[in-house]
């Protein structure tokens, strides 16, 4: 066996041991209690992203991890100590808001991906903590005019467990799926489908039908008819069990909210907008369609 595929494998088994940590669970609870308290709303919708289209968290990662990456830089060619310093600090300073978006995120997990979250945290939160010790001891001493020696090495081990972390944070994303559309992989039919019986949608209560092995929600409201993936965005939650009102659909797990009209998010935590589908009636029978196909939805895997 290659050592690329000793690293995989034991790279497999060391998530897998964090997924099923048991023991996390209590501290995640405990801490759900103070990421609960973000009201849904404007605050949350900031930091989940839903004005950006994407979740925020990702994009903000990128100013700690660029501070103190240059701030290494100069460190390893000995220039500039006091702006290596500067770059600490605002590596540790954006990284706030960063948690923020972040723990917002968490706070609609359960399961494996709130124990990995957790761990993820855990990690940010002893490495940050190291890298604040380094920016203390990297006070200029006027008597000597040098700066602390250890601030470079304890800068240099508090983002070697960071990167640790951002690694659980990719786990997260690419091989669990947080913070993804989950719709992406969504086959829809293209070509005009059979849905159901005109008469058997009744204005303002939702249905949900399958197409070609896709879910559509279908609703009828003000005389007109609604179609949209039958499955929220952000965590895959049944829209067909949430509220229809004020030409909204609110998922029943986390509160996001779609307008039928065209999809868009009203309220988040979902970023994404719901898919929605074309709609015709052809002898009483409901028919639809979405005229969109992905490359990755030509072979879906479901």
């Amino acid at each position: 066996m290659s050592l690329s595929a000793r690293l995989a494998r034991l790279v497999d088994r060391s998530t897998t041991a964090v997924e099923r940590a048991a023991v996390l669970d209590a501290p995640s609870e405990a801490l759900d209690q103070v990421a609960s308290r973000i009201p849904v709303g404007p605050v949350k919708d900031l930091l989940s992203g839903v004005a950006l289209g994407h979740p925020l968290h990702p994009v903000l990662v990128t100013v700690p991890i660029g501070a103190f990456t240059s701030a290494l830089v100069l460190d390893v060619t000995g220039r500039e100590q006091s702006a290596a310093r500067t770059l600490v600090g605002l590596g540790l300073l954006s990284s706030v808001p960063t948690a923020l978006a972040g723990l917002t995120d968490w706070s609609d997990t359960r399961g494996a991906e709130r124990r990995v979250g957790l761990a993820h945290l855990a990690l940010n939160v002893v490495g940050l903590s190291v890298i604040g010790a380094s920016w203390l001891s990297r006070r200029h001493d006027p008597g000597t005019g040098r700066f602390d020696a250890h601030g470079p090495w304890l800068t240099l081990t508090g983002f070697g467990i960071v990167g640790a972390s951002a690694w659980l944070g990719g786990h997260l994303a690419y091989a669990m799926g947080v913070g993804v559309d989950t719709t992406a992989f969504q086959r829809p039919p293209t070509e005009w489908a059979d849905a159901v019986d005109d008469a058997d949608l009744v204005e303002g209560r939702p249905v949900v039908v399958i197409v070609e092995a896709t879910s559509v929600l279908l609703v009828r409201t003000g005389g007109r008819l609604h179609a949209l993936a039958e499955r929220c965005t952000h965590r895959g939650g049944p829209l067909h069990e949430g509220t229809i009102a004020d030409g909204c659909v609110e998922c029943p797990w986390h509160a996001s909210r779609f307008a039928l009209a065209d999809g868009a998010v009203v309220q988040g935590p979902a970023t994404r907008p719901a898919p929605v589908f074309e709609t015709r009636v052809v002898d009483g029978r409901v028919q639809v369609r979405r005229d969109e196909i992905r490359t990755l939805r030509l072979n879906p895997a479901g």
